[in-house]
Protein backbone atom coordinates (compact mmCIF):
# COMPACT_ATOMS: atom_id res chain seq x y z
CA UNK A 1 0.00 0.00 0.00
CA UNK A 2 1.34 3.44 -0.96
CA UNK A 3 0.95 6.33 1.45
CA UNK A 4 0.76 9.92 0.31
CA UNK A 5 2.73 12.62 2.10
CA UNK A 6 -0.49 13.76 3.78
CA UNK A 7 -1.17 10.22 5.05
CA UNK A 8 2.34 10.00 6.51
CA UNK A 9 1.96 13.30 8.36
CA UNK A 10 -1.40 12.16 9.71
CA UNK A 11 0.11 8.85 10.86
CA UNK A 12 3.01 10.59 12.64
CA UNK A 13 0.64 13.09 14.26
CA UNK A 14 -1.58 10.24 15.46
CA UNK A 15 1.37 8.38 17.02
CA UNK A 16 2.56 11.54 18.80
CA UNK A 17 -0.99 12.26 20.02
CA UNK A 18 -1.30 8.67 21.30
CA UNK A 19 1.99 8.87 23.21
CA UNK A 20 1.23 12.24 24.79
CA UNK A 21 -2.26 11.18 25.88
CA UNK A 22 -1.33 7.71 27.10
CA UNK A 23 -0.48 7.86 30.79
CA UNK A 24 1.29 4.50 30.66
CA UNK A 25 3.54 5.45 27.75
CA UNK A 26 4.17 8.89 29.20
CA UNK A 27 5.23 7.40 32.55
CA UNK A 28 7.66 5.10 30.74
CA UNK A 29 9.20 8.05 28.87
CA UNK A 30 9.54 10.08 32.07
CA UNK A 31 11.11 7.10 33.85
CA UNK A 32 13.63 6.59 31.04
CA UNK A 33 14.57 10.28 31.06
CA UNK A 34 15.00 10.13 34.84
CA UNK A 35 17.28 7.08 34.59
CA UNK A 36 19.33 8.74 31.85
CA UNK A 37 19.84 12.04 33.68
CA UNK A 38 20.59 10.39 37.04
CA UNK A 39 23.33 8.30 35.41
CA UNK A 40 25.46 11.43 35.03
CA UNK A 41 25.26 12.53 38.68
CA UNK A 42 28.26 12.27 41.01
CA UNK A 43 30.98 12.31 38.34
CA UNK A 44 33.98 14.56 39.05
CA UNK A 45 35.11 17.57 37.00
CA UNK A 46 38.25 15.65 36.07
CA UNK A 47 36.16 12.76 34.72
CA UNK A 48 34.23 15.22 32.55
CA UNK A 49 37.43 16.85 31.29
CA UNK A 50 39.01 13.48 30.46
CA UNK A 51 35.87 12.76 28.44
CA UNK A 52 36.07 16.14 26.69
CA UNK A 53 39.71 15.57 25.74
CA UNK A 54 38.76 12.17 24.39
CA UNK A 55 35.87 13.71 22.43
CA UNK A 56 38.17 16.23 20.73
CA UNK A 57 40.75 13.53 19.97
CA UNK A 58 38.26 11.02 18.58
CA UNK A 59 36.32 13.58 16.55
CA UNK A 60 39.34 13.55 14.27
CA UNK A 61 39.56 9.75 14.29
CA UNK A 62 38.50 8.82 10.82
CA UNK A 63 41.59 7.00 9.57
CA UNK A 64 41.24 3.43 10.85
CA UNK A 65 37.69 2.63 9.63
CA UNK A 66 38.61 3.82 6.12
CA UNK A 67 42.19 2.56 6.02
CA UNK A 68 41.18 -0.77 4.48
CA UNK A 69 39.05 0.97 1.84
CA UNK A 70 41.88 3.48 1.23
CA UNK A 71 44.38 0.71 0.53
CA UNK A 72 42.10 -1.31 -1.76
CA UNK A 73 40.56 1.54 -3.74
CA UNK A 74 43.25 4.25 -3.68
CA UNK A 75 46.54 2.35 -3.50
CA UNK A 76 45.39 -0.77 -5.36
CA UNK A 77 46.23 -3.31 -2.63
CA UNK A 78 44.35 -6.61 -2.66
CA UNK A 79 42.24 -7.58 0.36
CA UNK A 80 44.89 -9.92 1.78
CA UNK A 81 47.65 -7.29 1.56
CA UNK A 82 45.37 -4.73 3.20
CA UNK A 83 44.79 -7.16 6.06
CA UNK A 84 48.54 -7.61 6.54
CA UNK A 85 49.11 -3.83 6.74
CA UNK A 86 46.19 -3.40 9.13
CA UNK A 87 47.72 -6.08 11.33
CA UNK A 88 50.71 -3.80 11.89
CA UNK A 89 48.34 -1.41 13.62
CA UNK A 90 47.71 -4.27 16.03
CA UNK A 91 51.44 -4.92 16.51
CA UNK A 92 51.90 -1.24 17.38
CA UNK A 93 48.92 -1.42 19.72
CA UNK A 94 50.51 -4.30 21.62
CA UNK A 95 53.81 -2.46 21.93
CA UNK A 96 52.05 0.77 22.89
CA UNK A 97 49.84 -0.89 25.51
CA UNK A 98 52.80 -2.64 27.10
CA UNK A 99 55.00 0.47 26.98
CA UNK A 100 52.21 2.75 28.22
CA UNK A 101 51.38 0.43 31.11
CA UNK A 102 55.00 0.09 32.23
CA UNK A 103 55.97 3.77 32.12
CA UNK A 104 52.65 4.99 33.58
CA UNK A 105 53.46 3.35 36.92
CA UNK A 106 56.93 5.00 36.78
CA UNK A 107 56.44 8.54 35.42
CA UNK A 108 52.70 9.00 35.89
CA UNK A 109 49.65 9.04 33.62
CA UNK A 110 49.91 12.81 32.99
CA UNK A 111 53.24 12.68 31.15
CA UNK A 112 52.33 9.55 29.19
CA UNK A 113 49.06 11.01 27.90
CA UNK A 114 50.62 14.38 27.05
CA UNK A 115 53.51 12.85 25.12
CA UNK A 116 51.29 10.34 23.33
CA UNK A 117 48.88 12.99 22.04
CA UNK A 118 51.54 15.47 20.93
CA UNK A 119 53.85 12.92 19.28
CA UNK A 120 50.91 11.47 17.33
CA UNK A 121 50.49 14.74 15.41
CA UNK A 122 53.54 14.51 13.07
CA UNK A 123 53.07 10.77 12.60
CA UNK A 124 49.48 11.20 11.32
CA UNK A 125 50.72 13.87 8.89
CA UNK A 126 53.38 11.50 7.50
CA UNK A 127 51.00 8.64 6.58
CA UNK A 128 49.97 9.96 3.10
CA UNK A 129 53.62 10.00 1.97
CA UNK A 130 53.95 6.21 2.22
CA UNK A 131 52.45 4.38 -0.75
CA UNK A 132 54.01 0.89 -0.60
CA UNK A 133 52.94 -2.00 1.61
CA UNK A 134 56.23 -1.99 3.55
CA UNK A 135 56.31 1.79 3.98
CA UNK A 136 52.68 2.05 5.03
CA UNK A 137 53.05 -0.87 7.45
CA UNK A 138 56.07 0.84 9.03
CA UNK A 139 54.41 4.23 9.60
CA UNK A 140 51.22 2.58 10.88
CA UNK A 141 53.35 0.56 13.31
CA UNK A 142 55.06 3.71 14.64
CA UNK A 143 51.85 5.73 14.84
CA UNK A 144 49.84 3.05 16.63
CA UNK A 145 52.66 2.41 19.14
CA UNK A 146 52.67 6.07 20.18
CA UNK A 147 48.89 6.49 20.07
CA UNK A 148 48.07 3.31 21.99
CA UNK A 149 50.46 4.14 24.82
CA UNK A 150 47.74 6.66 25.70
CA UNK A 151 45.16 4.02 26.62
CA UNK A 152 46.53 2.44 29.84
CA UNK A 153 47.52 5.90 31.11
CA UNK A 154 44.04 7.22 30.35
CA UNK A 155 42.45 4.26 32.17
CA UNK A 156 44.61 4.92 35.23
CA UNK A 157 43.58 8.59 35.15
CA UNK A 158 39.90 7.58 35.07
CA UNK A 159 40.30 5.40 38.19
CA UNK A 160 42.40 8.12 39.85
CA UNK A 161 39.80 10.87 39.52
CA UNK A 162 36.62 8.80 39.97
CA UNK A 163 35.03 7.71 43.24
CA UNK A 164 35.12 3.92 43.72
CA UNK A 165 31.36 3.58 43.31
CA UNK A 166 31.47 5.58 40.06
CA UNK A 167 34.33 3.81 38.26
CA UNK A 168 32.17 2.00 35.69
CA UNK A 169 30.17 5.14 34.95
CA UNK A 170 33.41 7.14 34.62
CA UNK A 171 34.67 4.59 32.08
CA UNK A 172 31.29 4.77 30.34
CA UNK A 173 31.41 8.57 30.20
CA UNK A 174 34.83 8.31 28.59
CA UNK A 175 33.59 5.73 26.11
CA UNK A 176 30.56 7.89 25.40
CA UNK A 177 32.93 10.67 24.40
CA UNK A 178 34.85 8.21 22.22
CA UNK A 179 31.68 7.18 20.46
CA UNK A 180 30.36 10.71 20.09
CA UNK A 181 33.67 11.57 18.42
CA UNK A 182 33.43 8.35 16.44
CA UNK A 183 29.97 9.34 15.22
CA UNK A 184 31.32 12.68 14.02
CA UNK A 185 34.61 11.39 12.59
CA UNK A 186 33.49 8.61 10.22
CA UNK A 187 30.47 10.58 8.99
CA UNK A 188 32.79 13.45 8.11
CA UNK A 189 35.43 10.99 6.94
CA UNK A 190 33.04 9.43 4.45
CA UNK A 191 32.47 12.85 2.90
CA UNK A 192 36.12 13.95 2.96
CA UNK A 193 37.42 10.65 1.57
CA UNK A 194 35.25 11.24 -1.49
CA UNK A 195 37.31 14.39 -2.07
CA UNK A 196 40.75 13.33 -0.87
CA UNK A 197 41.99 10.70 1.56
CA UNK A 198 44.72 13.09 2.72
CA UNK A 199 42.04 15.06 4.58
CA UNK A 200 41.52 12.05 6.83
CA UNK A 201 45.11 11.93 8.03
CA UNK A 202 45.47 15.67 8.58
CA UNK A 203 42.14 15.80 10.44
CA UNK A 204 43.39 13.08 12.79
CA UNK A 205 46.55 15.11 13.40
CA UNK A 206 44.52 18.23 14.19
CA UNK A 207 42.29 16.29 16.60
CA UNK A 208 45.32 14.89 18.46
CA UNK A 209 46.90 18.35 18.71
CA UNK A 210 43.79 20.02 20.10
CA UNK A 211 43.23 17.17 22.56
CA UNK A 212 46.84 17.38 23.76
CA UNK A 213 46.73 21.12 24.33
CA UNK A 214 43.39 20.87 26.16
CA UNK A 215 44.67 18.06 28.39
CA UNK A 216 47.88 19.89 29.34
CA UNK A 217 45.99 23.13 30.06
CA UNK A 218 43.54 21.49 32.47
CA UNK A 219 45.60 18.79 34.17
CA UNK A 220 49.08 20.36 34.53
CA UNK A 221 48.19 22.13 37.80
CA UNK A 222 46.20 19.15 39.14
CA UNK A 223 49.11 16.83 38.39
CA UNK A 224 51.50 19.06 40.39
CA UNK A 225 49.09 19.12 43.35
CA UNK A 226 48.72 15.33 43.24
CA UNK A 227 52.52 14.92 43.07
CA UNK A 228 52.90 17.22 46.11
CA UNK A 229 50.44 15.18 48.13
CA UNK A 230 52.22 11.97 47.20
CA UNK A 231 55.56 13.31 48.47
CA UNK A 232 54.08 13.83 51.94
CA UNK A 233 53.61 10.08 52.27
CA UNK A 234 57.04 8.95 51.07
CA UNK A 235 57.84 7.74 54.57
CA UNK A 236 54.95 5.31 54.52
CA UNK A 237 55.77 1.67 53.77
CA UNK A 238 54.37 0.74 50.38
CA UNK A 239 53.39 -2.87 50.02
CA UNK A 240 54.91 -4.49 46.96
CA UNK A 241 52.22 -5.80 44.66
CA UNK A 242 52.43 -8.67 42.21
CA UNK A 243 52.88 -8.19 38.51
CA UNK A 244 49.78 -8.90 36.37
CA UNK A 245 52.05 -11.06 34.19
CA UNK A 246 52.26 -13.50 37.13
CA UNK A 247 48.50 -13.41 37.84
CA UNK A 248 47.24 -16.59 36.20
CA UNK A 249 43.54 -15.87 36.73
CA UNK A 250 43.84 -12.41 35.22
CA UNK A 251 45.85 -13.73 32.25
CA UNK A 252 43.07 -16.24 31.54
CA UNK A 253 40.51 -13.43 31.73
CA UNK A 254 42.61 -11.35 29.30
CA UNK A 255 42.77 -14.25 26.85
CA UNK A 256 38.98 -14.29 26.65
CA UNK A 257 38.93 -10.49 26.37
CA UNK A 258 41.27 -10.91 23.40
CA UNK A 259 39.04 -13.56 21.80
CA UNK A 260 36.01 -11.31 22.20
CA UNK A 261 37.96 -8.42 20.67
CA UNK A 262 38.93 -10.53 17.66
CA UNK A 263 35.22 -11.01 17.02
CA UNK A 264 34.00 -7.53 17.91
CA UNK A 265 36.62 -5.32 16.25
CA UNK A 266 35.76 -6.54 12.79
CA UNK A 267 33.66 -3.38 13.10
CA UNK A 268 36.80 -1.39 12.29
CA UNK A 269 38.00 -3.19 9.17
CA UNK A 270 36.35 -6.38 7.87
CA UNK A 271 32.83 -5.04 8.34
CA UNK A 272 33.52 -1.90 6.30
CA UNK A 273 34.89 -4.04 3.45
CA UNK A 274 31.71 -6.18 3.67
CA UNK A 275 29.60 -3.02 3.47
CA UNK A 276 31.42 -1.88 0.33
CA UNK A 277 31.95 -5.14 -1.56
CA UNK A 278 28.89 -7.23 -0.59
CA UNK A 279 26.25 -4.75 0.54
CA UNK A 280 27.38 -2.31 -2.21
CA UNK A 281 27.25 0.76 0.03
CA UNK A 282 28.92 4.02 -0.91
CA UNK A 283 31.69 5.50 1.26
CA UNK A 284 29.22 8.12 2.48
CA UNK A 285 26.72 5.42 3.52
CA UNK A 286 29.43 3.48 5.34
CA UNK A 287 30.41 6.63 7.19
CA UNK A 288 26.85 7.37 8.21
CA UNK A 289 26.22 3.82 9.51
CA UNK A 290 29.37 4.06 11.63
CA UNK A 291 28.27 7.52 12.71
CA UNK A 292 24.87 6.13 13.66
CA UNK A 293 26.56 3.56 15.89
CA UNK A 294 28.47 6.27 17.73
CA UNK A 295 25.36 8.41 18.16
CA UNK A 296 23.36 5.43 19.47
CA UNK A 297 25.99 4.60 22.07
CA UNK A 298 26.06 8.23 23.19
CA UNK A 299 22.29 8.09 23.57
CA UNK A 300 22.07 4.74 25.36
CA UNK A 301 25.33 3.94 27.15
CA UNK A 302 25.01 5.73 30.50
CA UNK A 303 21.43 4.54 30.98
CA UNK A 304 22.17 0.95 29.97
CA UNK A 305 25.23 0.86 32.21
CA UNK A 306 23.16 2.06 35.15
CA UNK A 307 20.52 -0.61 34.44
CA UNK A 308 23.21 -3.32 34.34
CA UNK A 309 24.80 -2.06 37.58
CA UNK A 310 21.43 -2.07 39.31
CA UNK A 311 19.94 -5.35 38.09
CA UNK A 312 22.77 -7.56 36.76
CA UNK A 313 25.94 -9.04 38.16
CA UNK A 314 29.19 -8.37 36.30
CA UNK A 315 29.19 -11.95 35.02
CA UNK A 316 25.62 -11.74 33.70
CA UNK A 317 26.30 -8.36 32.09
CA UNK A 318 29.22 -9.72 30.07
CA UNK A 319 27.28 -12.88 29.23
CA UNK A 320 24.41 -10.87 27.73
CA UNK A 321 26.61 -8.29 26.02
CA UNK A 322 28.91 -10.83 24.37
CA UNK A 323 26.02 -13.00 23.18
CA UNK A 324 24.20 -9.98 21.67
CA UNK A 325 27.35 -9.00 19.76
CA UNK A 326 27.60 -12.50 18.31
CA UNK A 327 23.94 -12.46 17.29
CA UNK A 328 24.42 -9.06 15.62
CA UNK A 329 27.22 -10.41 13.44
CA UNK A 330 25.55 -13.77 12.80
CA UNK A 331 22.43 -12.21 11.29
CA UNK A 332 24.54 -10.62 8.52
CA UNK A 333 25.12 -14.10 7.09
CA UNK A 334 21.49 -14.31 5.99
CA UNK A 335 20.68 -10.84 4.71
CA UNK A 336 22.48 -7.59 3.96
CA UNK A 337 19.61 -5.23 3.18
CA UNK A 338 19.84 -1.76 4.72
CA UNK A 339 17.25 -2.53 7.44
CA UNK A 340 19.23 -5.63 8.47
CA UNK A 341 22.45 -3.64 8.56
CA UNK A 342 20.83 -1.04 10.82
CA UNK A 343 19.31 -3.67 13.17
CA UNK A 344 22.64 -5.50 13.33
CA UNK A 345 24.52 -2.30 14.15
CA UNK A 346 21.92 -1.42 16.81
CA UNK A 347 22.37 -4.79 18.54
CA UNK A 348 26.13 -4.53 18.20
CA UNK A 349 26.01 -1.19 20.04
CA UNK A 350 23.90 -2.61 22.88
CA UNK A 351 26.25 -5.57 23.24
CA UNK A 352 29.27 -3.28 23.24
CA UNK A 353 27.76 -1.15 26.02
CA UNK A 354 27.39 -4.22 28.24
CA UNK A 355 30.92 -5.49 27.59
CA UNK A 356 33.67 -2.92 27.10
CA UNK A 357 33.26 -0.54 30.08
CA UNK A 358 32.69 -3.47 32.45
CA UNK A 359 35.87 -5.17 31.23
CA UNK A 360 37.79 -2.09 32.39
CA UNK A 361 35.97 -2.13 35.74
CA UNK A 362 36.88 -5.79 36.30
CA UNK A 363 40.52 -4.96 35.53
CA UNK A 364 40.48 -2.06 38.02
CA UNK A 365 38.91 -4.29 40.70
CA UNK A 366 41.52 -7.00 40.20
CA UNK A 367 44.50 -4.61 40.32
CA UNK A 368 46.14 -3.04 43.38
CA UNK A 369 46.85 0.59 44.22
CA UNK A 370 50.39 0.66 42.82
CA UNK A 371 50.13 -1.52 39.73
CA UNK A 372 47.03 -0.24 37.97
CA UNK A 373 49.07 0.91 34.98
CA UNK A 374 50.55 -2.56 34.48
CA UNK A 375 47.13 -4.23 34.82
CA UNK A 376 45.51 -1.76 32.43
CA UNK A 377 48.45 -2.24 30.08
CA UNK A 378 48.10 -6.03 30.05
CA UNK A 379 44.36 -5.78 29.44
CA UNK A 380 45.13 -3.27 26.69
CA UNK A 381 47.56 -5.77 25.16
CA UNK A 382 44.72 -8.30 25.02
CA UNK A 383 42.72 -5.86 22.93
CA UNK A 384 45.73 -4.88 20.86
CA UNK A 385 46.57 -8.47 19.93
CA UNK A 386 43.11 -8.62 18.37
CA UNK A 387 44.11 -5.73 16.09
CA UNK A 388 46.86 -7.99 14.74
CA UNK A 389 44.71 -11.07 14.33
CA UNK A 390 41.35 -9.61 13.29
CA UNK A 391 42.23 -7.87 9.98
CA UNK A 392 44.29 -10.78 8.69
CA UNK A 393 42.01 -13.59 9.91
CA UNK A 394 38.80 -11.80 8.94
CA UNK A 395 39.95 -10.93 5.43
CA UNK A 396 41.47 -14.40 4.97
CA UNK A 397 38.21 -16.17 5.87
CA UNK A 398 36.14 -13.72 3.81
CA UNK A 399 38.35 -14.17 0.74
CA UNK A 400 38.58 -17.97 0.91
CA UNK A 401 35.17 -18.96 2.33
CA UNK A 402 32.93 -15.91 1.97
CA UNK A 403 31.50 -13.39 4.41
CA UNK A 404 28.54 -15.64 5.36
CA UNK A 405 30.80 -18.24 6.97
CA UNK A 406 32.78 -15.47 8.66
CA UNK A 407 29.66 -14.02 10.30
CA UNK A 408 28.29 -17.42 11.37
CA UNK A 409 31.65 -18.36 12.87
CA UNK A 410 31.76 -15.04 14.71
CA UNK A 411 28.32 -15.66 16.19
CA UNK A 412 29.25 -19.14 17.42
CA UNK A 413 32.55 -17.92 18.87
CA UNK A 414 30.88 -15.07 20.78
CA UNK A 415 28.35 -17.48 22.29
CA UNK A 416 31.13 -19.70 23.65
CA UNK A 417 33.08 -16.69 24.94
CA UNK A 418 29.94 -15.39 26.68
CA UNK A 419 29.56 -18.65 28.58
CA UNK A 420 33.25 -18.58 29.56
CA UNK A 421 32.93 -15.02 30.93
CA UNK A 422 29.98 -16.07 33.06
CA UNK A 423 32.10 -18.60 34.96
CA UNK A 424 35.50 -16.87 34.93
CA UNK A 425 34.48 -13.46 36.33
CA UNK A 426 33.11 -14.65 39.74
CA UNK A 427 36.19 -16.86 40.11
CA UNK A 428 38.46 -13.90 39.26
CA UNK A 429 36.87 -11.45 41.71
CA UNK A 430 36.04 -13.82 44.60
CA UNK A 431 39.53 -13.40 46.08
CA UNK A 432 39.30 -9.60 45.97
CA UNK A 433 35.86 -9.60 47.61
CA UNK A 434 37.12 -11.77 50.44
CA UNK A 435 40.11 -9.44 50.89
CA UNK A 436 37.82 -6.44 51.21
CA UNK A 437 35.67 -8.16 53.83
CA UNK A 438 38.72 -8.93 55.93
CA UNK A 439 39.87 -5.29 55.99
Amino acid sequence: MNFSLKNKFELCYGLIFLILHSEFLWNIIVKLISIYTSSFKGLSKESWMLALVMLINRSGSMVLPFLGVYMTSQLGFDIKSSGVVLSFFGVGSVLGSWLGGQITDKIGEYRVQSLSLLLSVPLFCMIPFFKTEVGLAGIILAQSTISEAFRPANSVAITKYARPENITRAFSLNRMAVNLGFSIGPALGGILSGISYEFLFFSNALGALLAGLMYIWFFSKRNKLAAGKKKKFTGKIVEKENSPYKDGKFILYCIFCMLFSVCFFQLLNTLTIFYKDTAKLSQESIGFILGYSGFLIVLLEMGFVQIAEKYFSLALTLLLGTFICGFAYGMLAFDHSMITLIISMTLLCIGEIWVLPFMSTITALRSGNNNKGAYMGLNGIAFSISFIITPYLGTLIAENYGFSKLWIGTGVACTLIAIAFYFIIPWLLAEKKSDKKSL
